[in-house]
């Protein structure tokens, strides 16, 4: 190996870890000084909330981490045979992301129970954890590019390209004003390296039989174009820098649910419970690999539906708490996903007459 493989992967697993622990320390922290003013400022709940953050850090990393990690590296066998899901992001959901969201959960209860309104976690804590889930789904989509020079975004990336799956042959109009000659435009029976006359020339052009299919002017083309010009650093792209924004743009819909659950009229009720249940289970989508087709419907059954129902009845309860389009959005969501996935397979819909 490489030293500048060696530095890439220690710089990820850095990354990794870093994503494990810093976000349970500081919920923990804040969960230590909510119990020690709780008490009346009893400084042994803040310190035996803060040893136990430790000690669950340490046991979780020798015990669970750092051997998945070793078998990760060393590719054993049940482990490469693992492609529809990732195993280190299902580990950081259930090793750092449920413990702190059950901690904010726990944070709401205790403070229901002795009618305090202290904390409600908010910014530091809920957006570390959140940002600590996009870190690792950034660093899995990425580990396979190199950090340096140009990016090939099928193989790198896993981005499917252009498949060529059937071949036909296509009649051409001199195949069919001369239907004694073969393949290649000669005479049956003569030498193909003989000029016969000046429709056999080289230079005339071959029309196909075949119309062009209807297509819209502005569909997107499988075929990257170039562009050259003083202005071709504006069509510059690169798909290490999408994997950013594709990872942000797919857990914003997550992050607005956990911050409604941040207002403290819904923070200090007992529907923090099911938003932060909905939220958890909508970020078990990072354990599916982003070529499994389950992924689609997984988002539709663990985020958009739930979340769909679970804003409509924020809504009615407390008012405008979120922004309403994101339940148009949810809504839109569900909508398509039922109708292309399963209207437009019953016979009604298949009808070419209709659209």
């Amino acid at each position: 190996m490489s030293s500048k493989k060696t530095v890439k992967l220690i710089l990820y697993e850095v990354l990794l870890f870093a994503a494990l622990s810093v976000p349970i320390f500081v919920v923990m922290e804040r969960f230590a000084g909510l119990m020690r003013d709780v008490r009346g400022f009893d400084q042994t709940a803040y310190w035996l909330v803060v040893a136990v953050s430790m000690a669950y850090v340490t046991s979780v990393t020798l015990l669970v981490w750092v051997p998945l990690q070793y078998l990760t590296l060393k590719q054993r066998r049940f482990i490469t045979e693992i492609t529809q899901w990732r195993p280190t992001a299902l580990a950081h959901l259930l090793l750092c992301t449920l413990p702190c969201f059950a901690i904010f959960i726990a944070s709401s209860k205790v403070q229901l129970d002795g009618g305090h309104t202290l904390d409600h976690f908010t910014e530091l804590p809920v957006s570390l954890v959140l940002f600590a889930l996009i870190c690792v789904d950034i660093i899995e989509r990425i580990r396979p590019c190199n950090l340096t020079g140009k990016c090939r975004m099928e193989a790198d990336l896993g981005m499917p390209g252009p498949v060529l799956t059937h071949l036909e042959p296509v009649s051409t109009v001199s195949s069919q004003l001369y239907p004694d000659r073969g393949h290649n435009g000669t005479p049956h029976g003569s030498t193909p390296g003989r000029r016969h006359s000046l429709d056999d020339s080289p230079s005339r052009l071959t029309v196909t039989s075949r119309a062009p299919g209807p297509t819209y002017l502005y569909s997107s083309s499988p075929r990257p174009r170039s562009y050259s010009g003083p202005l071709r650093f504006l069509w510059a792209r690169d798909g290490r820098s999408e994997v950013f924004v594709d990872s942000f743009l797919f857990w914003l819909d997550t992050v607005e649910m956990v911050r409604v659950a941040g207002t403290p009229s819904v923070f200090y009720s007992v529907w923090v419970f099911p938003i932060y249940i909905l939220a958890f289970l909508s970020t078990l989508r990072l354990a599916i690999a982003p070529q499994n087709p389950l992924l689609s419907s997984a988002g539709f059954a663990l985020q958009d539906l739930p979340f769909l129902i679970t804003r409509i009845a924020l809504i009615v309860v407390f008012g405008y708490v979120t922004p309403v389009l994101y339940p148009v959005k949810n809504l839109l969501v569900c909508l398509t996903f039922v109708y292309f996935t399963f209207l437009t397979k019953l016979r009604i819909f298949r009808r070419e007459s209709m659209f």
